[in-house]
């Protein structure tokens, strides 16, 4: 039995099991939850965060626009279900020269000490992470960039480690990158960031050939009494492409890039039509979870195809389970 470590949240948004489903993870019957044209000028919504919040919930969303510029805008919802989420793009107060940039996506959103932190890629002469906070999800402020280019995928622990602020990262290039690892990295302050240690790269050969590719970190980790439930994206280069899939690890507690586990098969993968047309084709991508320390449910929010938001439910004991039976590195 694994126990999460937190908050209870008894207003998750859930949808039991299916009978006789042995997925580790199951898919909300009303997907996609937000659709691409959510608000007026968008052409798609999807890879974006969410939070507990006031009795309900908030979040950053990746919307594209119609003229395919790429942005974040805040939402908010009662359920975690139906979102409201402005038509207008979040304008940071500060950040000076970290203020230029040249477009917005993925974003995370991490209770941390108070606050609401939010990194994505930010566009600074090439992707690197940006970071920010906000306390009431309308005015928005900016910190310095975390990395030089090239990085993406920037995810925040929710609490110190060893006395620092902890991200996870993927170094990456300028283009559609076809490689990436991941990379835990420290900070006393937020600002100035280091010690950097390798945690895992993709898996070569057909041992685990979903994740050949590259690999990223997706939601916030999720703190259990085991180790860190790390839920990230795997990257396959097909025939047809790129097909990206959802992964599951844990990683140590005091020292989290070193992997205690690995799933060999994947969690979830795009079968559903809203996960295999649109935009992108092909394409499940984590970058949020909400869970409940009182009864181990965890909800998973996922972009679709690049296109439209999804989400799928599991529970601690199921997924930690799922991945130490099929451990990659045993």
């Amino acid at each position: 039995m694994s126990k999460l470590i937190g908050a209870a949240l008894p207003n998750i948004p859930w949808q039991d099991c299916p009978p006789g489903c042995r997925e580790p993870v199951w898919r909300y019957s009303g997907n996609p939850i937000i659709q691409r044209d959510a608000i007026p000028t968008s052409n798609s919504i999807f890879n974006s965060a969410v939070a507990p919040f006031r009795g309900g919930f908030a979040g950053i969303f990746r919307c594209d626009s119609r003229a395919v510029e790429m942005n974040i805008h805040a939402g908010f919802s009662e359920d975690g279900l139906r979102w409201k989420i402005s038509p207008q793009a979040i304008r940071f107060q500060g950040g000076g020269e970290a203020a230029r940039y040249e477009y917005r996506y993925d974003p995370r959103v991490c209770r941390l000490e108070g606050r609401y932190y939010i990194s994505w890629c930010n566009g600074y002469h090439g992707p690197t992470i940006g970071l920010g906070y906000t306390e009431d999800f309308q005015a928005f402020h900016q910190l310095e960039n975390t990395f030089l280019p090239y990085n993406r995928n920037g995810v925040l622990f929710p609490r110190k480690i060893g006395g620092r602020y902890a991200m996870l990262s993927r170094p990456s290039d300028g283009g559609h990158t076809p490689f990436g690892d991941i990379f835990y990295s420290e900070s006393p302050d937020l600002t100035y960031w280091g010690r950097h240690r390798f945690v895992k790269g993709t898996v070569p050969g057909n041992a685990s050939a979903w994740q050949s590719l590259k690999v990223g970190p997706g939601p916030v980790p999720i703190e259990t009494d085991l180790g860190w439930l790390l839920l990230y994206h795997g990257v396959i280069n097909t025939c047809n492409g790129f097909v990206y899939r959802v992964g599951g690890a844990l990683l140590d507690r005091d020292e989290p890039w070193k992997v205690l586990a690995r799933s060999r098969f994947y969690l979830l993968g795009p079968q559903e039509p809203y996960e295999c047309v649109g935009d992108v084709p092909n394409v499940t991508f984590p970058c949020a979870a909400l869970t409940d320390a009182g009864t181990g449910r965890i909800a998973i929010y996922y972009g679709c195809a690049d296109t439209v938001t999804g989400l799928a439910f599991t529970t601690v004991d199921r997924l930690v389970n799922y991945i130490q039976e099929n451990n990659l590195l045993f």
